[in-house]
């Protein structure tokens, strides 16, 4: 199976690589010819009042840090690099990168990332509106990155990402340490590992005052077992659309997602551990989720304020298993733009989801039939530069 896998890797290689430096000069686009670098970043604080915290109902909420970040950008000739790191509080995971690579242009139409980059699985860059992103964020579906090679292209009216992983970020390097949490992004941690994903996505673009995405994803991998020193495979499928009119923006998508570990025999194939932020919790193996997500923006002058984003991003996780109970998040709220400062004021509502009022170990898996709606009103405030 590794060996087979192996294969794949070098086959993607060789043919995201050759075809584009055997492009003619005339065919690429106007290269930089002097070095260029920006730097870039946010600081970010935030607020929350939650329905399941007694002692912060009875203080009134919390107000406190949230995020520092960096962003640089660089460029000369075709090549270009894009990196952000973030530094969070130790609770929350401490000091990561979320994205880092390198990239080629072929032409205005073609280019090439290798490192740190964003999954091309269903619709990018972000599945939602709101601060806490949809319900697929916390499954690694949603502004999903890891270590691998992509090739991009946007035509006028299709455009497709194939790209080939080596694994999710790996900051450890031992010959059976498992993935560490402290990532920005969801991915499988604990006794199995991400190995050697392979990526497509397809989209279809029409309409001219309406304007409409519709695209199919799908993704295959592998999961190497550090105790049966097996491969198993995890794989997902979506069917997503997304539509722009206006000022208003509609997103709708389906994922079938699956996932085969070779555990011990000891040990359910029916759960797996994802980690993110520091801390890893219990997912399904085997689930569908549906997301609808809306907009609407609304320029105004209000002082230093020009524009007003409402909206609404639902999710919804069916698990295969029967008696698994499902899980559910909505957040309703308003995007407040003023300048160079963004401020999301979100009222956000979970049924077992493990950051909206779950026990934050199993509300992913098995879940809990006695639990209750919690709900959360965040207001995150971020001055971005």
């Amino acid at each position: 199976m590794r060996s087979y896998f192996s294969k794949i890797a070098g086959v993607l290689l060789v043919g995201f690589l050759i075809p584009g430096f055997l492009l003619a000069p005339g065919n690429q686009v106007q290269a930089q010819e002097k070095p260029e670098i920006h730097v870039g970043g946010a600081l970010r604080f935030n607020y929350n009042l939650s329905s399941w915290k007694d002692g912060q109902k009875e203080r009134g909420g919390d107000f406190g840090y949230d995020m520092f970040r960096v962003n640089f950008d660089a460029a000369w000739k075709d090549l270009y690099l894009n990196a952000e790191y973030r530094l969070y509080s130790e609770a929350f995971g401490g000091g990561f990168m979320k994205q880092g690579w390198v990239g080629y242009r072929f032409n205005d139409q073609d280019e090439i990332q290798i490192g740190l980059n964003q999954v091309p699985f269903g619709i990018q860059q972000y599945n939602s509106h709101n601060w806490f992103f949809n319900l697929t964020y916390y499954f690694g579906l949603e502004d999903d990155h890891d270590m691998g090679v992509k090739y991009l292209h946007t035509g006028d009216n299709f455009e497709y990402d194939l790209a080939f992983y080596k694994n999710s970020e790996e900051l450890r390097f031992g010959g059976d340490t498992e993935s560490s949490s402290s990532r920005y992004s969801y991915d499988v941690v604990g006794r199995n590992k991400e190995v050697n994903q392979v990526n497509g996505k397809l989209i279809y673009k029409f309409g001219d005052s309406i304007k409409n995405r519709l695209g199919l994803s799908a993704q295959y991998g592998g999961l190497y077992n550090l105790d049966t020193k097996e491969t198993g495979s995890h794989n997902g499928l979506a069917l997503h659309y997304e539509l722009d009119f206006r000022n208003w923006n509609f997103k709708l998508q389906g994922m079938i997602i699956n996932h085969d570990p070779k555990n011990l025999p000891e040990e359910s194939d029916d759960v797996i551990q994802m980690g993110a932020y520091g801390v890893p919790y219990e997912v399904a193996s085997d689930f569908n989720i549906y997301t609808l997500a809306f907009s609407k923006s609304i320029p105004v002058k209000l002082g230093p304020i020009s524009n007003l984003q409402f909206y609404n991003d639902f999710g919804f996780m069916d698990k295969k298993i029967k008696s698994f109970e499902d899980s559910f998040m909505n957040v309703t709220g308003v995007l407040v733009s003023a300048g160079h400062v963004y401020t999301y004021i979100d009222y956000a509502a979970g049924y077992n989801q493990s950051w909206l009022g779950g026990n934050f170990v199993d509300d992913f898996s098995v879940g809990n039939p006695d639990a209750k709606w919690e709900a959360r009103f965040n207001i995150n405030i971020g001055y971005y530069f």
